[in-house]
């Protein structure tokens, strides 16, 4: 039995990857092979550079999400890395608490009910008309151009614009809050230098300061919004949890999702007829989403923090250990997805991914995920003709530890078959 000792580190004889690091140029630019490698030989095991477990298998990561008692969720929002003493001193001060994703049973409950009711479906399918007018607005802007940047010009403003009218935000503010959530993502999920540190830092506590003053005027001008409907919920959330709740809300909302449209995107355009047969067949869009989501995760990590000690895949590991989840490794298992690396829109078990997650911690913005790029894709089949990948700068995508999504996307079509 492999066990490992001193609150997560591995005692002698425990699987260690030394060189494991998914920051890495290469990781970044192609991470299965490597996470194929370790899940075949050996998928439970220590890296030294995140100091963390790292879990590959789709049982296990099931498993887990499954269990918030024995694997906490308190560590998903906290830096992978640790920051220096300045940045640590500034996020101290972070007029912030737990609510969703780091927040752990039974106060958990108590946030998602609230939030499941601001974010209902009707409420969310409400969002219908506004998505698609400013998806036909932003392709209006280059169609005429025969070839675009669609990360900069549509995967990156969409989605923002949705969130920050679900929130309630000023459209004029979108790219002070874009620049806000960059931060976060840094301080959060990132390995900045001490610099780039403080200034993130402060950039997060400008953010939660922005997100305070913004609740606290709804309550003095209530809106058709989501903060004016949490303000109004009768199970009384206080400002400080709901300021909290809409600062988490405004990255989740978009990051995640912009990098789902690209690489939707990238690899409907990559894989040969794989275009063809969604703008053909409509039908086939709904899959060619869920397969982006296990093919090409734009989470492919996710962290937890183990309460009690426990085993996992054969490993027993000591209560106080961190974790890393490995979506993108567990979606392309071959005893759940057969022919795991071909990218194929009508898989039929494609919906089993975990990229939304799993359990109570289930992404409760995934129906408006799935909603945006249904949207896009039905838009874009429409009015473009002939798309395709362009010459460009190899792809590259953000090095941090979950988020995936590629920072660029030059695609060149013909001159327009439909107005």
């Amino acid at each position: 039995m492999i066990t490992s000792e001193d609150v997560g580190r591995p005692a002698t004889g425990c699987p260690v990857a030394p060189d494991f690091d998914p920051l890495a140029a290469e990781f970044l630019a192609d991470p299965f092979p490597v996470l194929a490698r370790w899940r075949e030989r050996t998928p439970v095991f220590y890296a030294p550079a995140l100091d963390r477990w790292v879990v590959t298998r789709y049982d296990d990561i099931a498993r887990i999400l499954g269990d918030p008692a024995t694997f906490s969720a308190v560590e998903a929002q906290e830096p992978v890395f640790p920051l220096c003493a300045e940045a640590a001193e500034i996020l101290a001060g972070l007029p912030l608490v737990p609510t969703m994703s780091n927040c752990d049973p039974p106060a958990h409950q108590r946030f998602r009910s609230v939030m499941s009711r601001a974010m209902s479906p009707r409420r969310i399918a409400g969002l219908r008309p506004a998505i698609e007018q400013r998806s036909t607005e932003l392709l209006d802007r280059f169609a005429g151009d025969l070839r675009a940047d669609l990360m900069r010009q549509l995967c990156y403003p969409l989605p923002a614009l949705t969130i920050f009218t679900l929130i309630g935000f000023p459209l004029a503010d979108s790219e002070r809050i874009k620049s806000w959530c960059t931060d976060k993502l840094e301080v959060n999920w990132g390995n900045p230098t001490p610099e780039q540190q403080v200034r993130s830092a402060r950039g997060m506590v400008a953010f939660a300061e922005y997100c305070a003053a913004f609740v606290a005027r709804r309550r003095l001008e209530p809106a058709d919004d989501l903060v004016t409907a949490l303000l109004a919920d009768e199970r009384a959330l206080t400002d400080l949890e709901i300021t909290s709740l809409v600062f988490a809300l405004s990255f989740a909302g978009h990051e995640t999702t912009t990098n789902l449209l690209g690489n939707m995107l990238r690899h409907l355009l990559a894989e040969p007829g794989a275009w063809a047969e969604i703008q053909a067949d409509r039908g086939l869009i709904p899959g060619a989403i869920e397969e982006t989501l296990r093919y090409d995760s734009s989470v492919p990590m996710w962290r937890r923090l183990v309460t009690r000690d426990t085993q996992i895949g054969g490993v027993t590991v000591a209560a106080g250990s961190r974790l890393v989840l490995a979506f993108a490794s567990a979606d392309r298992e071959p005893a759940k997805f057969p022919e795991p690396d071909h990218f194929d829109v009508r898989r039929a078990n494609s919906r089993r991914q975990l990229s939304f997650g799993r359990g109570i911690h289930l992404c409760l913005g995934a129906g408006l995920a799935r909603l945006e790029c249904e949207i896009v894709l039905n838009i874009l089949a429409d009015r473009l003709a002939g798309p395709r990948l362009a010459e460009g700068p190899p792809v590259s995508f953000s090095p941090n530890l979950s988020f995936r999504g590629p920072v660029a996307l030059p695609v060149a079509w013909d001159a327009d078959r439909r107005p």
